[in-house]
């Protein structure tokens, strides 16, 4: 049987719209059903629902009411998990990660990837491998970097908390989904916190920085716009702080010690 996929599809602009058109042959001959969550400002635009809706390949859960990144998140994943069968396989992704990835040199390597995986592999990080991170601003690969090093000391795993692609079951998003209290992006943290130590990972390439494709522009012009931009670092720690918090606590609840003590 083929996996599902789930992807958030934020969308405002629409920009991500023709990408999904062009790559939804590929999403249909890959899995079997996509989980969606247009929020409030995707859910503006009336032709975008009418041709989700007119697509029974589309299991759509609509929000009504505008809720944090996290909380967007977690609503798509407790959703889908209750939506698919307990043994069905989901791919956890993004739009744009797999718009670049079936647009491009990846692409075969990518396929190749999503349907070797077996209910036996889960659940599994497809993490960024050195050559995917190389083409990363280097704000971005440190930050995120940090916080792997930091799961490294507390649980021995080198994981990418701040993942772009995570394969699970069914029912083992729904043992979790639950528990994640974490309402901004440091919730995705939580959810390889509490799948612990069951994680396993595979470095691949196609992982690569996504944004030069999706925004049409120079590579390295873009990398280094946004080495150079403090906004970009602050983005990156705004969620990157939140996540070391949520790993340490996860740690100390461990060891039976609830409360995180000053530095």
């Amino acid at each position: 049987m083929l996996a599902s996929i789930a992807f958030p599809f934020h969308d405002p602009d629409l920009q991500m719209f023709p990408h999904l058109q062009v790559i939804l042959p590929d999403l249909k001959t890959l899995f079997r059903r996509a989980y969606i969550c247009p929020p409030l400002n995707t859910r503006r635009h009336p032709s975008l629902m009418d041709w989700l809706a007119e697509d029974d390949f589309f299991t759509v859960f609509p929000l009504d009411r505008q809720l944090k990144i996290g909380e967007h998140f977690a609503y798509l994943y407790l959703n889908a998990a209750r939506a698919a069968d307990p043994d069905e396989i989901i791919h956890l992704a993004y739009i744009d990660r797999l718009s670049f990835a079936l647009q491009g040199s990846y692409r075969e390597r990518f396929i190749r990837d999503v349907q070797s995986i077996r209910p036996d592999h889960l659940p599994i990080i497809f993490q960024r491998s050195e050559t995917a991170w190389q083409t990363h601003p280097q704000n971005y690969r440190m930050i995120e970097n940090f916080v792997t090093g930091i799961g490294k000391i507390l649980y021995g795993e080198s994981l990418d908390y701040a993942w772009c692609h995570l394969v699970v079951q069914a029912f083992q998003l729904a043992e979790i989904m639950p528990l994640v209290r974490n309402a901004d992006l440091s919730m995705v943290a939580e959810m390889i916190v509490l799948l612990q130590p069951d994680v396993k990972t595979r470095e691949v390439d196609w992982l690569a920085w996504e944004d030069p494709f999706i925004l049409g522009r120079d590579p390295e012009e873009l990398k280094r716009e946004r080495e150079n931009s403090p906004e970009e670092t602050r983005k990156r720690l705004s969620y990157a702080i939140p996540m070391v918090e949520t790993m340490l606590q996860g740690a100390l609840k461990q060891t039976g010690n609830n409360v995180v003590q000053p530095l």
